[in-house]
């Protein structure tokens, strides 16, 4: 609306205008139309809170601070690998603690009382915590502190190290106000979520947050598990701690972040309720949790590696190791195995074995599927039962520095001698089990692109066993002639077997 436009075209004093009235006085009416623009509007999105506080209020005399005495090494290789932990990987770390354990010998370490903090909370009136596992890991004394400042000394009842999980029990008869696991939650990416605990200390803390995403992997400690990721601020101390959705139900255990400094950075993590209740349902009942047990060291098949094999799909999980006399060995599961299918359902993955394994009933028969030589098989195991420190995953990294040579045995640039017993002995195989060593490896190779390092030994190439240099050459020529551009390599490094891809095309 304009008042007092002047005959001369000028605004008179005092003059209320729009902007579309200003936009055609001096550009023309045409100029600048309002009739169909509209500024944009976003509706407020249903559920979100103008305050936590009611939330809050209600659930936090549920939630506890976790107070633990352990003993700790003084000085010694184990103090070292704690402190390093944030470093691991870094360029000659390992090499580093061998030594100092080298040195250390058989001397005794000395150790301290060390005080640590953690969060939990209850999930029954009669006093059982959940927490997670490295909070109360060691732990000689366990205290909670309520709401209220009571201080109650606790028990463990029963840890799960692959999962992070923990129960305690307060010793102190008692109904205690408690919170409930939910998977009717159907979280979406997005939702808010709230996190309480104890962070750096500072008990009772709440922090808001969004759901960021879900099914993250953390690596080969955690096997099990497709963590939360929230936004929600965690920091030291908040781990054990619940996650709450907008209901008050418990849809996550803080149990990590992800940073470069250590504190904060806007990346949590959680375990996911439905995991939790399985979890502390077996520790509650058994003290352990019981999982099954094929006995294998698996990888993800590869899109380079389904090549070399001649599959159209990278689909699965491929067998590098076998255990001896585990339950996959005596039911005829073979190395190099594809597993594509369990019990009919298929699997995509190492990871995705690994957990199908795992929620197995322990001495149950189960139906494997598994491709070989490109031809599926049908192989029956009874699995058993996980122990407590089964056969690591292999990685692509176990190797030694390469050392440059004079070209020996091949002309893919690589010295190959026979194994000997000494050598099979260094890297834990069996007396008469068939590879070759690599001697010398030329840093052009195509197999050191593939990540082969001297002192490794081969074992199979394609599926076939190798004793020689000769042998090695002629199945890799078998592989050109069969049209193959990939070749698909057993490798053994350190005392752990795992697969390489070598692709012929570099050895032009």
């Amino acid at each position: 609306m304009v008042k007092n436009i002047g005959k001369s075209g000028t605004l008179a004093a005092g003059a209320v205008v729009s902007v579309a009235a200003i936009a055609a006085f001096a550009f023309g009416p045409q100029a600048f139309s309002t009739s169909n623009a509209q500024a944009i509007a976003v509706e407020a999105p249903r559920g979100a809170p103008i305050s936590f506080a009611d939330l809050i209020e209600q659930v936090s005399p549920a939630v506890v601070s976790v107070n633990v005495v352990s003993e700790r090494e003084i000085g010694g290789v184990g103090e070292l690998e704690e402190f390093f932990e944030r470093f691991r990987g870094a360029p000659g770390l390992e090499e580093f603690l061998e030594r100092r354990r080298e040195e250390r010998g058989d001397e005794e370490p000395r150790t301290r009382e060390a005080r640590s903090l953690g969060s939990g909370f209850f999930i029954s009136a009669d006093g059982l915590i959940v927490t997670n596992n490295h909070v109360v890991q060691g732990a000689t004394e366990i205290e909670v502190v309520l709401e209220d400042g009571r201080e109650l000394e606790a028990e463990l009842v029963g840890t799960d190290r692959q999962t992070d999980l923990a129960v305690l029990r307060v010793t102190e008869p008692g109904t205690f106000p408690h919170v409930e696991f939910s998977t009717e939650a159907r979280l979406r990416k997005g939702d808010w979520v709230v996190a309480l605990g104890n962070p750096f200390g500072l008990g009772g803390t709440a922090t808001a947050g969004i759901v960021s995403a879900f099914g993250r992997e953390l690596g080969p400690d955690s096997p099990y598990t497709d963590f939360l990721q929230i936004d929600a601020s965690i920091n030291r101390g908040n781990s054990g701690g619940p996650t709450f959705d907008l209901k008050g139900r418990v849809i996550g255990v803080n149990t990590a972040i992800f940073s470069p400094t250590g504190g904060s950075v806007g990346i949590g993590f959680a375990i996911p309720a439905d995991l939790a209740i399985q979890v502390t349902e077996q520790l509650i009942e058994n003290g352990r949790v019981s999982r099954g047990w094929l006995g294998v060291s698996i990888q993800d098949l590869t899109d380079d590696m389904a090549e070399a094999q001649g599959l159209s799909s990278s689909d699965g999980a491929i067998v590098a190791e076998l255990v001896e006399g585990s339950p996959a060995l005596k039911a005829g599961i073979r190395r190099g195995d594809i597993v594509v299918e369990l019990n009919g359902a298929k699997i995509a993955d190492a990871t995705g074995l690994t957990r199908a394994v795992g929620s197995l009933l322990v001495g149950s028969e189960n139906r494997f599927i598994v491709l070989r030589d490109g031809q599926r098989r049908t192989i029956n195991v009874t699995v058993a039962e996980r122990p407590d420190d089964p056969l690591s995953l292999p990685t692509s990294d176990d190797a030694t520095q390469s050392l440059e040579g004079e070209l020996a045995d091949s002309s893919l640039g690589v010295s190959l001698a026979p194994l000997d017993d000494e050598t099979r002995q260094s890297l834990g195989l069996k007396i008469d089990e068939p590879g070759v060593v690599i001697a010398e490896l030329l840093s052009t190779s195509p197999l050191y692109d593939a990540g082969l390092r001297q002192g490794m030994a081969i074992l199979e190439v394609n599926g076939q066993s190798v004793n020689s240099a000769d042998a090695f050459e002629n199945a890799v020529e078998a592989a050109k002639d069969a049209g193959r551009e990939k070749v698909l390599i057993a490798v053994r490094a350190g005392t752990v077997t795992g697969f390489r891809t070598l692709d012929l095309a570099e050895s032009e």
